[in-house]
């Protein structure tokens, strides 16, 4: 189960994000993964869940954008949408392809509550 490592490695950037920024808990944590990724969604929802349980995105919704994969063709150079086990050019023919979206995972947005000015944030 790789949503483990996901949400591991997610909760580390949102701490370093509340260290940072002074937040004291998120309340949406919004993350765009592509779907070459073979994310389940409903496995890194519970991951998240265990995994933030105690910290500052305890009580975080964890909203999940599934970007579709698309290539680009080194031999025509015509972008397409390859289906997940061909990659060859629908124009073409060649299995030659630049992949330019559908591989990342990327934080995209996040909410949260910061400290009041006369308030004290722990360290």
């Amino acid at each position: 189960m790789h949503e483990l490592s996901i949400a591991l490695a997610l909760l580390d950037q949102l701490e370093a994000l509340a260290a940072e920024r002074g937040i004291l808990r998120f309340e949406c944590v919004e993350l765009a993964a592509g779907v070459r990724r073979g994310i389940v969604p409903e496995a890194l929802e519970l991951a998240f869940r265990e995994a933030a349980r105690g910290g500052v995105a305890a009580d975080a919704r964890l909203e999940l954008t599934v970007v579709p994969a698309r290539a680009r063709c080194r031999g025509c150079g015509h972008a397409f949408a390859p289906a997940i086990d061909d990659y060859r050019c629908v124009r073409c023919g060649q299995a030659d392809v630049e992949m330019t979206s559908g591989d990342d995972i990327v934080l995209s947005r996040v909410t949260g509550a910061i400290a009041d000015a006369d308030e004290e944030v722990p360290a």
